[in-house]
């Protein structure tokens, strides 16, 4: 018989918050509650409660954690074009990436509908510190905000095609990758202006 390590609270939270992840990528939003994480972990429903409080703590937990992961890959991409070994599009593919199948689009979309009014708050905290954190030694003013309306408009962008690309790209006919192909010129130009970097 084998003895089952007890987890610190970090490791049970992290564990608790990754098996929310895959019920996300899996089954939806919807299928993110305490008792299937619960399940999934094999932890108690009282266990998660004592960690996350409510379904609602956990999904804005789930949030937090999904803009912290993504803004990570993002501004390693980020570092690498300013080093020249990056581009843009990898930049534009990780934001569309992390709203589209890795699910963050539809649950900050199910969790605003189901009354969670700041579910979106951990999202722009973690892009906005991300913007803060990458942004040039000697960017003032204008760079500054040419930067942050680039943040917005590229989460914009990834937020609608994540939520209704497929289906406006095919009543419209038009290809699929063109709201992609749009973040990215804007990126390249935004690069160019703000670091000299030629993406």
């Amino acid at each position: 018989m084998s003895i089952r390590r007890r987890l610190s609270p970090e490791e049970s939270r992290a564990q608790a918050l990754e098996a929310a992840r895959a019920l996300l990528i899996e089954a939806g939003p919807q299928a993110v509650t305490l008792k299937a994480v619960a399940a999934r972990v094999g932890r108690t429903h009282a266990n998660l409660l004592h960690h996350f409080g409510s379904a609602s703590g956990l999904q804005k937990e789930l949030a937090r954690h999904l803009a912290q992961t993504v803004c990570d890959s993002i501004g390693e991409a980020v570092r690498a074009t300013r080093a020249g070994i990056g581009s843009p599009r990898e930049v534009v593919d990780l934001t569309f990436d992390a709203f589209g199948r890795e699910g963050g689009g539809a649950l900050a979309s199910w969790m605003l509908a189901s009354g969670n009014e700041d579910a979106l708050d951990p999202i722009v905290e973690t892009i906005h510190a991300l913007v803060h954190d990458l942004r040039p030694n000697e960017v003032h003013g204008e760079t500054e905000l040419t930067m942050h309306e680039n943040t917005f408009t590229l989460v914009l962008l990834a937020l609608g095609d994540a939520l209704l690309g497929e289906a406006m790209a095919e009543s419209l006919s038009v290809k699929r990758s063109v709201a992609r192909d749009r973040a990215e010129e804007m990126l390249v130009a935004a690069f160019r202006k703000a670091y000299g970097v030629e993406a």
